[in-house]
Parts: C-alpha cells; structure tokens; sequence
C-alpha cells in the first residue's frame, strides 16, 4: 500500500464521509480510519468544546433524515434536488494530508466526501478503453468526479460500466454567496472552518452525499 493510499484510508474518523472520485470509494465511519481520531485533543469531549474550537457559535445542525428514495443515478450531479437546507462539502485528495484538517472533521464527526482526482489525466484525452481502465481500476466505485470537472460521452459511458451511481461535480464557494439547498461544494481543507461558519450563518446542515445520491 502506498503512502498516499494509507493516508486517504485514515483520513477522517467518526462521522465522515470518504467516497472516491477515480479511486476507491469508501463508506462512511467504518473506514474514517484512526488518523482523526489520534489527532483529537485529549479532554476535547466536552460538550460544546469541539464547535467552539473551530470558530463556530454552536455544534453543526443535524441533517434531517434522508429521503426514503435516493437520487435515481443520474449521469451527471451538479447539485441535489431537495428542499431541505442540507449542503454537501467534497474536497480532493489533499485534504488527507492536512492535520489541521483532519483534526476538525474527526471532532466535529463532519460528513464530507475526499475525491481522490489529482494524478489523473484530463479523461477527454483518452480513449474509451483508456477512461474504463482508470475508472474501473479500482473497487467499488460508487461517486465519481472526473479530474478538474472535465468529461466527454466516453466518460460517462465507461463510467455507467464501471458501475458508477453517480458523475458528481459540484461548484466552489466563493465568499458572501447565499448557498442553495442541495448544494454540492467543492471546499478547500485550509479554509474549511471559514465555510463551515458561513453554513452556521445561512441555517444549512452538512449532509452525507450518499444518503441522498
């Protein structure tokens, strides 16, 4: 296993999510691994220290409870139709090496998804077979963002065969937006505090991408 696999795989423990993005995609909680967990500080379960740690002026909203029908597997998910005030946060591979990330996500129990998307190619630059063998290359994989957002039919196509639920996408947040509900963010780890303040701020939750895709 590499050092870059053994850091995705203990990235964020107690809550969140890791879903791969041209890799592995794994469930929530059970394979947050142990890195968050180490990194909480020692006596930081005491009710309401976590929030406060992190600049927030209480703990995160609970997401309301998920549909009873998930989203039907549509080829590409900018966004999620809902009405609930839920928002969905994603970062890249980059975040598992951030300590002060992983650190907040294993004390706040922050639902995100880590897309594993920075050594891959442009997909369009690749054939067919070419884009299958990097999808499919790996197991289980269930959300899919393509590198840098760009794809072609073919993507989709390999994608579909790979067995893929969903192309996610999402947009960035750019500072003093008004979020939407369903919103899939793509979020910077370095600044993920900031932005989990301006959530508290507008009434959203962060919800888990898969209950709902």
């Amino acid at each position: 296993m590499t050092q870059a696999h053994r850091l995705l795989a203990g990235l964020l423990a107690a809550g969140a999510l890791l879903a791969a993005g041209c890799a592995q995609s794994v469930d929530p909680i059970e394979r947050l691994g142990r890195k968050a967990a180490k990194q909480v500080t020692p006596g930081a379960g005491a009710p309401g220290a976590a929030h406060r740690r992190w600049g927030l002026a209480r703990p995160l909203a609970a997401a309301p409870k998920p549909p009873a029908r998930r989203l039907s597997a549509p080829p590409v998910v900018d966004r999620v139709p809902t009405r609930d005030k839920v928002v969905f946060l994603t970062f890249d591979e980059r975040a598992a090496r951030d300590p002060r990330f992983v650190r907040m996500a294993g004390e706040l129990k922050l639902p995100v998804s880590v897309f594993r998307t920075a050594r891959h190619p442009d997909l369009r630059t690749l054939s067919y077979e070419g884009q299958r063998a990097e999808i499919c290359g790996h197991h289980e994989v269930r959300l899919f963002r393509p590198p840098r957002g760009a794809y072609n039919e073919d993507t989709l196509r390999a994608a579909a065969d790979c067995g893929v639920r969903a192309v996610v996408l999402g947009r960035e947040y750019a500072e003093g937006e008004r979020l939407r509900p369903g919103e899939i963010v793509r979020a910077d780890a370095r600044t993920a505090a900031r932005l989990l303040r301006r959530i508290e701020e507008q009434g959203y939750a962060v919800a888990r991408l898969e209950d709902y895709v």
